[in-house]
């Protein structure tokens, strides 16, 4: 089953949908629990798709390719390497990603998201895969420049529109062997498949539970694969997740002049 979010023609509000073939058709009741899908009603061509959800928490994971680490001439983590993201930066498909000018090297990060369907904490493996509600594509777009300056990555990672998902959650998929493919302008700079993690999805889930409680609509992104590079004013940027779809957005300079450090009071 894919579920989506939904923007029909003037409306403001996204409303929350699913899909058969190319025909959405809305749900009724909340996404991660009882819920009832209506007939389907509108084209897919004919409505704005949102990102598929608003998530509470965004969990990253760090350097869960070898590949990615040994391209940044760092070590694998011996445990996931945790960050997060704030949920401002959601955008879906075919919005535009924000060039900041406090960074002169904005990357992409293609990556395969998990969506927390149930609360856990302290999860056992059962519970861990349990817990999932479904899957889709992220692109954890990150300012390297200022990632490497700050040596922690909240501000590198956090700026609004760096966190596209989307197209859709895909809930039947299974996510051990998916090729993720990262283009831009058409040309492939990413390309690998999730069997590659240091660290599973299992591993991951359970791992970060151990921390934090995770609640539905939690996502937790799972690392990238080699091949990271420079976003520039003008690029189209594609994510894509075998079984999945493909995540697209526009790349835009920044809107304003901004500094880079506070200013006086």
């Amino acid at each position: 089953m894919r579920y989506v979010r939904f923007r029909r023609k003037d409306d403001e509000a996204a409303v929350l949908g699913w899909l058969e073939g190319d025909q959405v058709g809305l749900v009724a009741g909340p996404l991660f629990g009882a819920h009832r899908r209506m007939p389907v009603s509108h084209s897919l061509a004919s409505v704005r798709l949102a990102a598929p959800c608003l998530p509470g928490k965004i969990i990253c994971i760090g350097r869960n390719y070898a590949d990615h680490a040994r391209e940044h001439h760092v070590d694998i983590p011996d445990v996931p390497l945790l960050f997060m993201k704030p949920p401002s930066a959601v955008i879906g498909l075919r919005e535009e990603i924000i060039l900041p000018p406090q960074s002169e090297q904005v990357e992409h990060e293609g990556e395969l998201a998990v969506v927390i369907g149930r609360r856990i904490r302290n999860a056992s493996t059962e519970e861990a895969m349990a817990a999932v509600f479904g899957y889709t594509a992220a692109n954890d777009v990150t300012a390297r420049d200022l990632q490497q300056r700050d040596g922690q990555w909240t501000r590198a990672k956090g700026f609004d529109t760096f966190c596209p998902l989307g197209p859709w959650i895909d809930t039947e998929v299974d996510p051990h062997d998916l090729r993720i493919t990262c283009r831009v302008n058409g040309r492939i700079r990413q390309l690998e498949s999730t069997r590659d993690m240091v660290f599973s999805i299992t591993q991951l889930i359970t791992f970060i539970s151990g921390i934090m409680t995770l609640d539905p609509g939690d996502i937790v992104l799972t690392g990238t694969p080699a091949g990271v590079g420079k976003l520039e004013s003008g690029d189209t940027v594609q994510v894509e997740i075998e079984g999945i779809g493909i995540l697209e957005n526009p790349v835009l300079g920044p809107e304003t002049e901004a500094p880079d450090s506070p200013q006086p009071d």
